[in-house]
């Protein structure tokens, strides 16, 4: 049965939502997008119909809404009968939508964490301060509400839920790592929003080492990998949000996140930061305007989504696992690898939002299949992650394997088109 699908945000990942959807729109129906600035949801419409990405003819529309004002949002899913909402916006208005969700039975699909705009890096696990109050709500109402289902968080907790499934016996540690090695050719831009961009990195790097939650600071931790493609890449600990799931949903004493920074990057965003740019508290100037300079920073560099045609490179992003099976000690490192050229020319946007944008596209096909439609709220390792992965495997994301032989290979998944309970078995 086809379930129409509500897009909200209309950035490059949503760009990206917005296709995949129309190259599988036999299986999710009607496609609205929304946002405060309609004339990017016409634009990402367009897109589609330039590239003449709909599988099927169907509904494409855009519509203007203020994700913030839940009974519009409410009004909203009523006109569109949108079954399913993919929340691609900003942060800041992810309970609001959910609210929506919860209210009219709408399933929720998001792949962020929530986030206040007066608050940064709030005591952990961060999905208690906000998401998984309002589980019960979702389990009493009967909805399904999957939280973090872009790459990381989303595949990445779903390669972590997959080793502990089929790899090994007990697991010691996941180590995420996220490495860019393209290049858009500008002096300095940041891949998403950079308001959130920004506060991932001027808070608190919380991990979880033996069992409990560690505190450092950004750029503190350095450490070298050598990865397949895109070969050493000098990455840092950092805060993030599947963190905070995976530290309560797996038996895994140690797991951190790794992100990938160049020094020009790390020079400038130290720069910013010690003169107080990055603040999201207003200031006043001499001349009595209040301003916020992190909205300053935001509004003088160049708008992500603007930065894909001239993309070059590849990104690798990935789990990797050591721990225990049959006695014996085992490390493999579960990954993807994707192309920046090869996104832009399929979708019109760069590499780091197709990682992020095409997976929330696969869960919303495995809610109207019934495979995900678990009514209630869960993170993605929760759920089996096999169907995930092979339908990944379809839609751009492969999935590889390097084990501590340092084989690399691909990994398929048989079976997923009918795996109801994650029974089916990858294969290599």
């Amino acid at each position: 049965m086809k379930k129409n699908v509500l897009i909200i945000g209309a950035g490059g990942v949503a760009q990206v939502v917005a296709h995949k959807c129309a190259q599988h729109n036999d299986v999710l129906g009607d496609i609205h997008i929304a946002s405060r600035t309609v004339e990017k949801c016409r634009d990402i419409v367009a897109s589609v119909l330039e590239k003449k990405s709909l599988r099927k003819p169907g509904v494409i529309e855009a519509h203007k809404l203020d994700a913030l004002d839940i009974e519009a949002t409410k009004a909203l899913i009523g006109r569109t009968r949108a079954q399913i909402v993919i929340n691609v916006g900003s942060s800041f208005v992810n309970m609001s939508v959910l609210e929506a969700c919860i209210a009219t039975g709408a399933a929720y699909i998001d792949t962020a964490i929530h986030e206040e705009p007066d608050k940064i890096c709030e005591t952990p696990p961060w999905y208690g301060n906000y998401e998984w109050k309002r589980r019960e709500r979702c389990e009493k109402a009967g909805v399904t509400a999957i939280l973090g289902a872009g790459f990381d968080p989303g595949v990445v907790n779903a390669y972590a839920a997959l080793a502990v499934e089929e790899y090994f016996d007990t697991v010691e540690s996941i180590d995420i790592i996220d490495i860019n090695a393209g290049s858009h050719g500008k002096y300095f831009a940041t891949n998403f929003d950079p308001e959130i961009n920004f506060r991932e990195f001027t808070g608190r790097v919380y991990s979880w080492q033996d069992g409990q939650w560690q505190t450092n600071q950004m750029f503190e931790i350095p450490r070298t990998w050598d990865l397949p493609v895109v070969g050493e890449s000098k990455t840092y600990m950092t805060g993030h949000d599947e963190i905070h799931s995976l530290s309560r949903n797996l038996d895994v004493p140690n797991i951190r996140f790794w992100m990938g920074f160049g020094d020009h990057y790390v020079n400038v965003f130290t720069v910013l930061k010690t003169l107080g740019l990055l603040s999201e508290q207003p200031i006043t100037t001499a001349e009595g305007l209040e301003v916020v300079p992190l909205k300053v920073v935001k509004a003088v560099l160049p708008d992500p989504s603007s930065l894909a045609p001239e993309y070059k490179g590849k990104t690798c992003i990935g789990d990797l696992v050591k721990g225990k099976k049959d006695g014996e000690d085992r490390e493999v490192f579960i990954y993807n690898v994707a192309d920046h050229e090869e996104a832009y020319a399929e979708v019109g946007s760069q590499g780091i939002s197709y990682t992020a944008g095409v997976p929330p596209v696969a869960a919303a096909m495995l809610i109207a299949r019934g495979v995900w439609d678990v009514h209630r709220m869960v993170n993605v390792e929760e759920l089996p992650p096999q169907p995930f992965l092979g339908l990944l495997n379809e839609m751009g994301l492969p999935t590889c394997i390097r084990d501590e032989k340092g084989i690399e290979r691909p990994l398929s998944f048989e079976g997923w088109h009918t795996a109801q309970t994650g029974e089916k078995r990858a294969r290599g």
